[in-house]
């Protein structure tokens, strides 16, 4: 009873247009229909069958999984060594390199997206001139583009990680910390072995986050490869979507590649909580 009205809330803005994306991947759904038509060809897993078909997605689905599992390992890479490194330093340095986290968190994706599109501005941009790359265009590259969105993604994701790590690791007792300093453990022996283990529900709360954060990383390419890089070189799921339901008005192959999505995030869901838990048994 005290969970219904939360149930109420995310039924309205999480079940019912799931619903209707995948009622909306049975039809044929045009420009037509979005002005007020009814759907005019019920096409079963017409959608479905052109959309595996397509050679595209299939280039595409193998990007996003890369790029996504690339941000991933990187952002929490980053983020767990700076929160570690958040219970060296002293309240100073800890309180700057805090509201410096926040402060890229907070920065809209546009604006974050934009920023670093300036930094790296084969122009205009600092970064060229520091590390002597001349009129380097790190856009044209299929590889150079995405590392650098996977830059920014990383930059705007890590804090959550960082904050989050760092509350878990201040909630550790003080003298397991001390205890294994007195075994002679090195600082990376003490993550592997203490602190990892015990802050095994944390990471799975921020790496199941991340997973679906990145996995479905729109405006970031968006922006920064100007709607998915030369000849689509850069496309992720997202704009591959974005691109067949609104540039090319076929609403129903969209929604087919917003409902696989779906699928493909749960089951990784899944399939990591199930993986964890029986790691938990076997401890």
């Amino acid at each position: 009873m005290y969970l219904a009205p939360a149930l109420v809330v995310l039924g309205g803005l999480l079940v019912y247009p799931v619903y209707q994306l995948g009622l909306i991947s049975f039809f044929e759904y045009t420009q037509a229909q979005v002005s007020g038509g009814e759907p005019t060809a019920f096409r079963g897993f017409g959608n479905y069958a052109e959309l595996f078909g397509d050679p595209q997605f299939w280039q595409v689905l193998l990007a996003t999984v890369l790029f996504a599992a690339a941000c991933v390992v990187s952002t929490l890479a980053v983020g767990c060594a700076l929160a570690v490194l958040l219970t060296r330093v002293r309240a100073l340095p800890r309180l700057a390199l805090m509201l410096a986290a926040m402060g890229a968190w907070a920065t809209p994706a546009v604006t974050g997206s934009t920023v670093w599109l300036f930094l790296f501005d084969p122009d205009f941009g600092p970064v060229n001139r520091m590390l002597g790359l001349g009129d380097y265009a790190w856009t044209y590259g299929r590889l150079s583009a995405f590392f650098l969105v996977l830059l920014e993604v990383v930059w705007c994701s890590f804090p959550f990680v960082m904050v989050t790590v760092y509350a878990g690791i201040r909630a550790v007792p003080a003298e397991v910390l001390e205890a294994a300093a007195l075994d002679g453990a090195s600082q990376w022996r003490t993550w592997r072995s203490v602190l990892a283990p015990m802050l095994r529900p944390i990471l799975v709360v921020v790496t199941i986050q991340s997973v679906i954060w990145d996995f479905k990383v729109f405006t970031q390419i968006y922006v920064m490869t100007n709607g998915g890089g030369i000849a689509g070189q850069n496309l992720v799921l997202n704009v591959y979507a974005y691109q067949q339901a609104f540039a090319s008005s076929q609403y129903g192959l969209g929604s087919a590649i917003g409902v696989v999505m779906l699928l493909i995030l749960l089951a990784v869901t899944l399939v990591y909580l199930r993986l964890l838990r029986r790691q938990g048994e076997e401890l």
